[in-house]
C-alpha cells in the first residue's frame, strides 16, 4: 500500500494543478487575512472583533478554509481525469486489484488535504500575528480554543481531499464531479443548513 501511495503522489505532482492550487490557496489565505485585519475597525463590519475569540475563529475558518475545497476539487479532477484520458488503464494492469488504487487515491488526497491546509493555517498566522501586535491584539495558535479551530481546518481539508478522490473514482466524469463539488458545497448545502426541521443533523454535513 506504501507503494501504491507513492505512486500516487509521483502522479499528483507531475501535473502543474497541484502547485496552481497549492498558490490559489496560500493567495487567498494572504488577501482574506489582510482584508478582514484591514476593515476589523471599521463601523458595520458583518463579522466578530478580531480582539474576541468569534472573530479570531472566523478569520481562521474563512482564510484558511478555503485549501479543504479546493483540494476536493482537484482530487475530483485528477481521480476522473485518470478515466478520461485512459490513463488508469496502466495503473489497473500493474496492480489489478482496484479497490487498493482507490484506497492509495483516498490516502493520498487525505495526506495532501491536510498539507495544503497546514500550509493555509502557517500562512494566516504568519500574516496575522504581527500585524494584530502592532494594534495590540493578542493572537496566539493556542489561546482562546484557537488550536481546536486550526485543528478542525486541517482534518475538515483532509476529509474534503478523501470525498473529492472518492468521487472522482465512483463517477469517473471529470467534467461532471468538479462541477458537483463547487455546487454541493456552496448551493445545496447551505440550502439544507438554513432549513429549520433539519438543524438536528445539518451540523455535521460535510462543509
Amino acid at each position: 500500500m506504501a507503494r501504491l501511495v507513492m505512486a500516487e503522489f509521483r502522479k499528483l505532482i507531475t501535473t502543474r494543478m497541484w502547485w496552481w492550487i497549492l498558490l490559489i490557496s496560500v493567495a487567498w489565505t494572504i488577501m482574506y487575512t489582510a482584508i478582514a485585519i484591514a476593515i476589523d475597525n471599521h463601523s458595520g463590519r458583518l463579522v466578530p472583533s478580531l480582539s474576541s475569540a468569534a472573530g479570531q475563529h472566523a478569520l481562521f475558518a474563512t482564510a484558511a478554509g478555503i485549501a479543504g475545497t479546493l483540494v476536493a476539487v482537484m482530487a475530483t479532477a485528477e481521480v476522473a481525469g485518470e478515466y478520461r484520458h485512459r490513463t488508469a488503464v496502466a495503473t489497473f494492469m500493474i496492480t489489478p486489484h482496484r479497490w487498493l488504487v482507490v484506497i492509495a487515491q483516498v490516502i493520498t488526497f487525505l495526506l495532501a488535504g491536510a498539507g495544503y491546509a497546514l500550509a493555509c493555517v502557517l500562512v494566516n498566522l504568519a500574516v496575522a500575528v504581527p500585524w494584530l501586535a502592532a494594534r495590540g491584539i493578542g493572537l496566539s495558535a493556542f489561546g482562546d480554543g484557537n488550536f481546536a479551530v486550526l485543528a478542525a481546518i486541517v482534518l475538515a481539508a483532509a476529509f474534503f481531499g478523501m470525498i473529492g478522490a472518492g468521487i472522482g473514482a465512483t463517477l469517473h466524469s471529470q467534467l461532471a464531479t468538479v462541477a458537483a463539488m463547487p455546487l454541493y458545497l456552496y448551493v445545496l448545502e447551505p440550502l439544507l443548513s438554513h432549513i429549520t426541521s433539519l438543524s438536528t443533523w445539518t451540523p455535521y454535513l460535510p462543509a
